[in-house]
């Protein structure tokens, strides 16, 4: 099986992907639901990221 190398921005984009797609799955009951909460929660992740990744960046000096 090929090695797959992810920098850690691509395994968070991934893992906030994935996570999205489970969270709307499970929580919602219609698929238009589904779509609009995953869609909602990935943008959240992504926001998260990169305000998080800002306050480590301004943090670090």
């Amino acid at each position: 099986m090929p090695k797959m190398t992810l920098s850690h921005f691509e395994a968070s984009l991934l893992f906030a992907f994935l996570t999205s797609v489970v969270l709307g799955v499970v929580t919602k009951k219609t698929d238009r639901e589904r779509l609009i909460y995953g869609l909602q929660t990935f943008g959240y992740f992504v926001l998260a990221l990169f305000g998080l990744g800002w306050l480590m960046y301004l943090g670090h000096g």
